[in-house]
């Protein structure tokens, strides 16, 4: 038998991935429950009863896009061979990912809670806390190419992952103001340059690699 509220033929992973694209789209303040119904194709006492509250939609709604959405920059991180090559990588990827023109543009960790009020607080605490935590990996990423020797042992990692940061999130502004994948891709080269100078360390891949045909 259904949960009560909930319809016959519920999908909840898919009326996950819609709430998923509102929020990304209109942010957490401008998404009205009335919002995610309409985009989710249930009612309201269908939505409390799958997923308890708004802020917990958004909640699941952000797990969901940090393991779908996220996922291809941070593959750029652990995959690729040397600190620079992943960081060319990440900015890359952001930039094709940020364009995508079936969805949303820009990053919804970076977007989905630019105003708050008192009473969402919590979200946009919330949200800082996934940057950081993004910025953290990307520290991490920069340390262990000083432990492998690929930088030298006097470079501030802090201070490189969180320059690196600073650009990745202003793409994702961009991408929101109309910027094109072309533009992005033209930031990330332009980043990119000043990696020895920050580093000490020499990069020997181009950030403007040509994006794949289909993402």
């Amino acid at each position: 038998m259904a949960e009560r509220g909930r319809p016959r033929g519920f999908d909840r992973q898919r009326a996950l991935r819609q709430a998923m694209e509102v929020f990304w789209e209109h942010g957490y303040e401008g998404t009205s429950i009335h919002d995610l119904t309409s985009a989710m194709g249930i009612n309201a006492p269908s939505l409390y009863a799958a997923f308890s509250c708004k802020e917990a939609l958004f909640r699941e709604a952000v797990a969901l896009y940090n393991e779908q959405e996220g996922a291809p920059l941070r593959r750029a991180l652990t995959d690729a061979p040397s600190a620079g090559e992943a960081v060319a990588a990440m900015l890359r990827d952001g930039a094709i990912a940020y364009t995508d023109p079936g969805k949303p543009s820009g990053c919804m960790i970076v977007l989905a809670a630019t105003t708050y009020t008192p009473k969402t607080e919590g979200i946009r605490d919330y949200l800082a806390e996934q940057r950081r935590a993004g910025t953290a990996e990307l520290r991490e990423r920069v340390e262990r190419g000083r432990t492998d020797g690929e930088l030298p042992p006097e470079v501030d990692a802090s201070a490189v992952a969180n320059y690196f940061s600073t650009v990745l999130h202003g793409m994702s502004v961009q991408a929101r103001d109309g910027a094109s994948r072309a533009e992005l891709l033209a930031v990330a080269e332009a980043a990119m340059a000043s990696w020895g100078a920050l580093t000490g360390g020499r990069l020997g891949w181009a950030a403007r690699s040509d994006p794949p045909a289909s993402r």
